[in-house]
């Protein structure tokens, strides 16, 4: 164990109060792409506080909606596995 916390599994989808702070990631080659690659990609921009992965996408659920509007503009795009986001 390298005392690294887990991230929740959960993204707040009811939460109206977090709903902005939450990132939809599209196009997502998973059969490659784990969830912890999601992490390491996308806690650049600010603290993760959950991050959900399922076939062919994924949502990251960060702890303001500040940081969730620069994982936007600094990833749309991005080539992971082969595939834009």
């Amino acid at each position: 164990m390298t005392g690294k916390t887990q991230t929740s599994n959960v993204t707040n989808k009811n939460d109206p109060k977090s709903i902005n702070s939450r990132v939809f990631i599209g196009n997502l080659n998973t059969a490659i792409v784990k969830k912890s690659d999601i992490e390491a990609i996308f806690a650049k921009y600010g603290k993760i506080v959950g991050c959900s992965v399922h076939k062919g996408y994924a949502f990251v659920q960060y702890m303001s909606e500040r940081h969730a509007r620069a994982a936007v503009a600094g990833e749309n795009a991005r080539i992971i596995a082969g595939q834009p986001l």
